[in-house]
């Protein structure tokens, strides 16, 4: 019959008694074991401590990132195409940034605030990358294509009473100067190796 296998809490507490022993006092994991309850260690951060982190990380932020597809995509008969030129070609050359359907976009945008730039990326296209600048002029407002039946964007699972989704209001700074890869071999050869 092969020896019987030391469970971890035993051998916790032979490990600790053993060194409690040897130095005469009661450690942490000791006292655990005897009362059934975990002190809190020093390495555990409060939900105060965690905010206030929290917080410190979205007062770093540099530039937002926001993609949009430039080119033609017909999605439920509508194309969703937009651009930096479309945005560009708006009044005021503002416009709102609807139809995001990603939890975690989403709660970037809600975490925009006015002032902020972002980039303008062009995905989905021939020449993806960032295109231009713009920057945010109005937070995070409840997205109203969520509830327009007709609209691509729709999410039935969305009620008015309790929204899912967010857009906020970008307005076009300037475009980018972007490297045209079509006419220099030298810049293709170091896409194709990257």
């Amino acid at each position: 019959m092969p020896p019987k296998k030391a469970t971890r809490s035993s051998a916790k507490s032979t490990k600790h008694t053993d060194a409690d022993a040897q130095h005469g006092e009661r450690s942490d994991d000791v006292a655990q074991l005897k009362t059934g309850k975990r002190k809190r260690s020093a390495g555990v951060k409060s939900d105060v401590e965690k905010k206030k982190d929290d917080d410190a990380c979205k007062a770093s932020y540099s530039h937002w990132l926001m993609k949009s597809e430039p080119e033609s995509r017909i999605e439920n008969g509508v194309d969703v195409k937009f651009g930096i030129e479309d945005l560009k070609a708006l009044p005021n050359q503002t416009g709102c940034w609807d139809g995001v359907r990603n939890y975690q976009a989403r709660n970037f945008m809600r975490d925009m605030k006015v002032g902020e730039q972002a980039f303008f990326y062009h995905s989905n296209c021939k020449e993806p990358g960032i295109a231009g600048l713009m920057k945010i002029v109005k937070e995070a407002y409840v997205d109203h294509t969520q509830f327009d039946k007709k609209d691509v964007h729709y999410d039935p699972s969305s009620k008015a009473d309790n929204p899912k989704w967010n857009m906020v209001d970008v307005q076009f700074e300037r475009m980018t100067k972007r490297p045209d890869y079509q006419f220099n071999p030298s810049l293709q050869r170091n896409l194709t190796l990257s």
